[in-house]
């Protein structure tokens, strides 16, 4: 099968993460984690815009509110906030606080999030400092309005790669730590997720490791796709048998997540960093075309 990488023009960013496809303004979001940058492209200008967040260090997700069209929640340290920003201003400012986790674990920071299909918010935390892929001091949480967070696994190392499959009724979440893909059962009505099982462990491919897989996705047809940061390579695997459908190679070593977009939904969006001093083009954003396989937009957080 023959598909085609292309770098997003001007889509650079240190620590790119957390791309989420917004139907409504035909862009894609997505952060610069570490300077608290938050970036749309503008798929129809084809121009990514990007914003600072006033008096914050971290921007780890960015989410769009519903029926608010200037509101994100984004998340900043511990605190998941809610930002105020036109798009295309170069400065964005809080508002204010939604909720905030772990508020005594001051060297943790909030990691990946997303929002269910009915409008949730899924995400969890990781330590900051020190060695990141040898502790274990995060949580993962789900949220909904009204309510408070509520801890749906403790012990979590770098809490990363959410992804929902309505029609087999599944949560897939992804512990960096652990190189490992794992399955709940979800019940779209609560938004709860019980009985946790392993369906893609990342040791078996490349013993020699690390391969640590980090963001994820969701086609149509049900299989997950897994960027792997140090891999240079998302996987499309078939959660039902673990099995590797597709090895996707990026021009980069460090892949951080995943989200398809585009007006047809087929167009695989690719997020990079570029840590510890990478060639070029790390950092960039990239688009994946001629996949043959369409996924889902991003929904909007409801608050």
């Amino acid at each position: 099968m023959s598909y085609k990488v292309e770098a997003v023009p001007d889509s650079y960013a240190a620590l790119g993460e957390g791309p989420h496809w917004d139907v409504d303004r035909q862009s894609l979001y997505y952060v610069d984690l570490e300077s608290a940058g938050i970036n749309r492209y503008d798929f129809k200008q084809n121009k990514v815009y990007r914003a600072k967040i006033e008096g914050e260090i971290f921007a780890s997700f960015i989410l769009p509110v519903e029926n608010k069209p200037q509101e994100f929640a984004v998340g900043c340290g511990l605190r998941t906030v809610i930002v105020q920003w036109d798009g295309v201003s170069a400065v964005a400012k809080v508002t204010r606080t939604l909720f905030e986790v772990q508020p005594d674990l001051k060297e943790n920071r909030l990691n990946d999030a997303k929002t269910d299909p009915n409008g949730r918010f899924y995400g969890g935390t990781m330590a900051d400092s020190g060695d990141i892929f040898t502790q274990w001091k995060g949580e993962l949480y789900s949220w909904q309005a009204g309510g408070q967070p509520n801890a749906i696994r403790s012990k979590v190392g770098i809490s990363n790669g959410l992804a929902w499959d309505v029609k087999a009724k599944k949560f897939y979440f992804i512990d960096t730590n652990n190189h490992e893909v794992l399955a709940y059962d979800y019940n779209q009505s609560t938004g709860a997720v019980s009985n946790p099982k392993v369906i893609f462990d990342l040791r078996k491919i490349r013993p020699e490791g690390p391969l640590f897989p980090d963001g994820m996705t969701v086609d149509t047809e049900g299989n997950i796709y897994v960027a792997t940061f140090n891999g240079g390579t998302v996987f499309k695997v078939n959660p039902s048998t673990g099995k590797i459908l597709l090895e996707i190679k990026i021009p980069t070593t460090q892949i951080t997540s995943v989200a398809f977009g585009g007006p047809n939904l087929d167009i695989l969006y690719v997020t990079t960093a570029n840590k510890f001093d990478q060639p070029k083009p790390a950092g960039t954003t990239f688009q994946v075309t001629g996949l043959n396989a369409k996924g889902y937009a991003g929904v909007n957080l409801k608050i």
